[in-house]
């Protein structure tokens, strides 16, 4: 009966099932059970106000432990860009990388902006102020002219910084340009279909992950290129 009213709770808010892996979820689930017999739903005041305000709190404690790090170590800022696919927005992530962990520092409206050399040296510059220049050791972002151009005029201002380009992104710009020979891109357009087949039938998946045991295919997707030879990898696994 309990499964039930979860799942009632899932479909009428249209949770994605994924939740459920979250290590959150069996946490709550064993609270409510510790709580007994009486005990009563948080109201959505309560979740927006109070006990979001502890979580954040408790966030906050956590990232200036992170920071304490900070003058010890050194760090490696690290930024990367996405679209809001909806409103169409462009955004910049910034974050910062220490042998303690890797902690979220903000992230950049620059839909509209030109994203030229003298615009992200002065984001840049923005970015290493908030952090403490003292700290910044390293600095990773993408290969765009515009980005490499910044990363030489920031190194030439600040000596103790050093500018490395994205690894991760090289990688991924090379492995677009295979996927553009002609047999490789027949082979990930068929991992496409293979995948959107078993994907969209329930039925189908149902028996692939029976005879599968469990495993899942990783479903291409447009942003990263690294996705579709994941996926081609996994379908000859399976």
């Amino acid at each position: 009966m309990l499964g039930r009213y979860v799942g009632k709770w899932f479909y009428d808010k249209r949770i994605p099932f994924d939740a459920a892996n979250s290590p959150y979820f069996p946490l709550m689930v064993s609270a409510i059970q510790r709580a007994g017999p009486g005990v009563k739903p948080l109201t959505a005041y309560e979740l927006s106000g109070p006990i979001l305000d502890e979580e954040v709190d408790e966030v906050t404690k956590w990232i200036e432990e992170y920071k304490q790090s900070w003058p010890r170590t050194g760090i490696t800022l690290m930024s990367d860009g996405w679209l809001n696919k909806v409103s169409k927005n462009e955004f910049l992530n910034f974050l910062a990388y220490s042998p303690k962990g890797t902690t979220f520092l903000s992230s950049k409206d620059v839909s509209g902006t030109k994203k030229d050399a003298n615009f992200y040296v002065r984001l840049y510059d923005q970015i290493v102020k908030q952090v403490g220049d003292k700290h910044v050791v390293q600095f990773i972002k993408d290969n765009v002219c515009a980005c490499v151009s910044a990363g030489r005029k920031l190194m030439d201002k600040r000596k103790h910084l050093v500018w490395t380009l994205c690894a991760a992104h090289s990688i991924d710009l090379m492995l677009e340009e295979i996927g553009e020979i002609k047999i490789m891109n027949e082979t990930l357009n068929e991992a496409r279909l293979v995948s959107r087949f078993i994907y969209n039938q329930s039925k189908i998946l149902f028996l692939f992950r029976e005879y599968s045991k469990k495993k899942e295919i990783i479903r291409p997707a447009i942003t990263r290129f690294a996705t579709d030879y994941l996926a081609v990898d996994s379908i000859r696994e399976s």
